[in-house]
């Protein structure tokens, strides 16, 4: 991985009366039954990780499970309890109230679940509101909401009030609007969760577009695993406020660290999720191929053409057959049962 944009080690959020009795020189120590024996909760427990700049991180568990309170942490909208986030290496929590708050403004932009739009204000209005508040002259505030309006597709409604709009055109001015200052962390609190399914993968393309021209830092919450599939470069599943694994999809799948993590990821599509290296077996020499697949490409993309023919398929890569995939790996794929994979 290159170097962290943000990162925290050691990161705990306690609320109770209690709480300072489980934090000892910034770091958090007490176990479940002492926590609830003094009154106390912990949303978030000892939590380490690293996002990449670039990176799109999904952290994602049930409801409780601690994940948005991570992400307040993070995004230093609430303080942690013990342990430290950092910053491009500075500790946001050590930093001058002053410092903290240009961050906050200039730095960070967040989409949240209930669009959390201002009612009195037009699209041009919401979009433009962090700019005003950064303290941008009328005319550059508005040239900027004005491009960020295009860029979501919503040109031509800068005059209409929130009222006006559908659901999915009120989270485009969102995204819009916390894409207006420029972030270089964009953090997305289960986005789209209150909209229809049909608009939520409208969403979900919209931000994988955006993602391809802007390539932002994202931090993006969700409870949906097939939401998290389709947008994260990583995962990172909690439980009690730990996370209990962090990988991509394939290795979740295919190595859950923990019983939770198997039970969280049994119902994954996994032909959406699983690409040919990992369920290829061994090449035999002089094999007769039907033809040949790409070592990167996902089973979804294929298992047509293979469940179809009687001859397996080559597994290449960089033009070298590195497997080979047959009828019985695609059984395998949909049953979900294991099948030893080559190491490439």
């Amino acid at each position: 991985m290159s170097h962290p944009i943000l990162a925290c080690r050691g990161v705990a959020k306690l609320f109770g009366a209690n709480a300072g009795r489980f934090v000892k020189d910034g770091r958090f120590s007490g176990s479940p039954e002492e926590l609830a024996a003094a009154g106390v909760t912990a949303a978030v427990r000892d939590v380490d990780l690293d996002i990449a700049r670039g990176e799109t991180f999904v952290i994602m568990g049930l409801s409780g499970s601690g994940k948005s309170t991570l992400v307040r942490c993070l995004s230093a909208l609430t303080p942690p309890s013990a342990g430290e986030v950092l910053f491009e290496d500075h500790d946001l929590m050590k930093m001058p109230e002053g410092d903290l708050i240009r961050i906050r403004r200039h730095q960070m932009g967040m989409v949240f679940q209930h669009f959390a739009l201002l009612p009195h204000l037009t699209v041009l209005g919401n979009v433009a509101f962090p700019l005003d508040v950064q303290g941008m002259p009328r005319a550059k505030r508005e040239e900027r909401a004005h491009e960020m309006i295009k860029l979501v597709g919503l040109q031509g409604r800068e005059g209409r009030f929130p009222r006006e709009l559908s659901g999915g055109q009120q989270q485009r001015v969102g995204i819009a609007r916390s894409l207006a200052v420029g972030p270089d962390l964009w953090f997305l609190d289960e986005p789209f969760s209150a909209l229809d399914p049909l608009i939520r993968r409208e969403m979900q393309d919209e931000v994988l577009r955006l993602q391809g021209m802007l390539k932002k830092t994202i931090i993006f919450i969700t409870h949906d695993f097939d939401e998290a599939v389709r947008v994260a470069d990583r995962i990172a599943i909690m439980k009690d406020g730990r996370i209990e694994q962090i990988g991509t999809a394939e290795e979740l799948v295919l190595n859950p660290a923990t019983d939770y993590v198997r039970a969280f990821t049994r119902e994954a599509p996994r032909a959406k999720i699983l690409t040919a290296r990992s369920i290829m077996a061994t090449p035999v020499d002089g094999a007769d191929f039907a033809g040949e697949i790409q070592a990167g490409a996902r089973i979804a993309a294929f298992a047509h053409d293979v469940e179809a023919s009687p001859k397996p398929y080559a597994v290449v890569e960089d033009g070298k057959v590195i497997g080979v995939v047959d009828r019985l790996a695609m059984i395998d794929v949909l049953v979900g049962r294991e099948r030893k994979s080559v190491a490439a």
